[in-house]
């Protein structure tokens, strides 16, 4: 039985953190992150990117279209939302 002085990251183990830009804030409490990534092509060794899509809880609406913001992978909070919003790295311009 684990006692009460345990921390977080302890019990329930290490959670994914991505930065990405918002590209669509329209829904109530969810924004869309935009991650990028880049791999290079197994056969011809060029540098390809690519980008994927989260769908982030937003608690307070507080991002924005274009702002760049800090997610991390949480509980399924709905069919699409398994990730939520931890702070606004830095506001559009």
């Amino acid at each position: 039985m684990p006692d009460g002085n345990m921390t977080d990251s302890n019990t329930r183990g290490r959670r994914k953190v991505r930065v990405g830009v918002v590209v669509s804030d329209a829904r109530d409490k969810t924004v869309t992150v935009e991650v990028p990534n880049q791999m290079s092509h197994p056969r011809y060794d060029k540098v390809v990117r690519r980008s994927t899509k989260f769908h982030a809880h937003d608690e307070a609406n507080d991002a924005k279209l274009g702002d760049t913001v800090r997610i991390m992978e949480t509980r399924p909070l709905s069919k699409q939302k398994r990730w939520r919003v931890v702070e606004i790295v830095e506001r559009a311009r």
